[in-house]
């Protein structure tokens, strides 16, 4: 038997179908309210967007450039890309930069750039970077050097130093962690600088992967160096995380004159080939301009505020289990001792060797806390 609301030009949905999708609405329904491991928003409403998916929408090329096709949204991305240049403080008159698939791909392009810049040159990241990294050194076929990271997941810099002593001859290309995966850690980019200009290095990369803390940190008072103004050269951030949207995507920034060095005209476009792919999702600067504009500055401000305070609570309540809970200053990644697979699965948590931790996203309130901690004390 065929539903008659599922019959679109021809082609039909069966009943079974049909309660496959009506289930699959219920699981991600009722399994949202305990993700409590990842950092994904699901406090947002594009209701008013849905007009929107009637159209073969595609940001084909480079967001800058006019091209053939006229069903795109590159101008509302460029005005998403203009607010999160205040966010970083990015040079006004010479920066660049697209929405991305999500982080992974903004981190990607930070390397590819560095690559061109300087062929020889050397990745060095921390232990508790992101995996993106090792697809990408691997992709690009870069030479890398693992740093240590202190217990705390920040770059060890006396073990960074040592390395850049060790490869004076090649171009330092830094992955700096802005907010790692595990705990929130953010690099010390003062402490970087200073590395280099103690060993005289002149040519040299710095990537901040900004894909969480890259919306945390324009928010906060007394943030540490993190963006241009650090300086960086590339900034990769998130969109899905901390301001949310109903598909990953996201933002890489970079300094316009390195772009200069890849891209090229392609006829069939009509527009610069400058970024990784060619085609692109034209909604996710869509929905990203819809929240930024209706969210702002001050509600940004007060999520984040927000979060902070549900981090300072799940601190509390977990040490006072014995779960040994900590997180950094500006990070609303709250680590804690490692509960059982049961938990781990029940909750979402994210988890290796002997931690877990639990992201206070905007939807993660006192009382889901609360109902995390009577689970953990059995």
């Amino acid at each position: 038997m065929v539903n008659p609301a599922f019959v679109f030009e021809g082609f039909a949905v069966t009943d079974e179908d049909a309660q496959r999708l009506d289930d699959l609405f219920y699981l991600y329904r009722t399994e949202t309210d305990r993700l409590l491991g990842y950092p994904c928003t699901a406090t947002f409403d594009y209701s008013p967007l849905y007009r929107f998916l009637a159209f073969p929408l595609n940001n084909l090329g480079d967001p800058s450039q006019s091209n053939n096709t006229r069903l795109q949204t590159h101008e509302l991305e460029r005005e998403v890309l203009a607010m999160f240049a205040e966010f970083t403080h990015a040079p006004p008159a010479s920066f660049w930069g697209y929405v991305t698939s999500g982080g992974s791909e903004g981190n990607q392009y930070g390397v590819f750039l560095a690559r061109e810049l300087y062929p020889n040159g050397i990745v060095y990241h921390s232990e508790d970077t992101h995996y993106s990294v090792n697809k990408i050194i691997r992709a690009l076929r870069v030479r890398s050097v693992k740093i240590r990271s202190n217990p705390d997941g920040t770059m060890n810099l006396a073990d960074f130093a040592t390395s850049i002593g060790q490869n004076r001859d090649q171009p330092p290309i830094v992955f700096a962690n802005i907010g790692t995966t595990m705990k929130g850690a953010i690099d010390d980019l003062a402490g970087i600088h200073a590395i280099l200009r103690q060993h005289e290095v002149r040519d040299f990369y710095i990537h901040a992967d900004a894909a969480l803390s890259g919306m945390v940190l324009p928010f906060v008072d007394a943030a540490p160096p993190w963006n241009f103004s650090a300086p960086v050269d590339s900034i990769a951030i998130s969109g899905h995380k901390m301001i949310g949207c109903p598909f990953p995507c996201g933002v890489v920034l970079v300094r316009k004159p390195n772009v200069d060095r890849i891209s090229s005209q392609v006829e069939y476009t009509g527009s610069l080939d400058t970024t990784i792919t060619g085609s692109r999702n034209a909604l996710a600067p869509l929905f990203l301009w819809y929240a930024l504009k209706t969210i702002g500055v001050e509600g940004f401000r007060g999520r984040i505020r927000g979060c902070l305070e549900v981090a300072d609570y799940a601190c509390e309540q977990l040490k006072a289990i014995g779960r040994n809970a900590w997180r950094h200053r500006h990070s609303n990644t709250v680590v804690f001792d490692r509960p059982s697979k049961e938990l781990v699965r029940k909750w979402q948590l994210a988890a290796t060797g002997d931690i877990a931790h639990v992201m206070t996203m905007p939807q993660t309130t006192r009382e889901r806390i609360d109902q995390f901690v009577t689970d953990l004390k059995g």
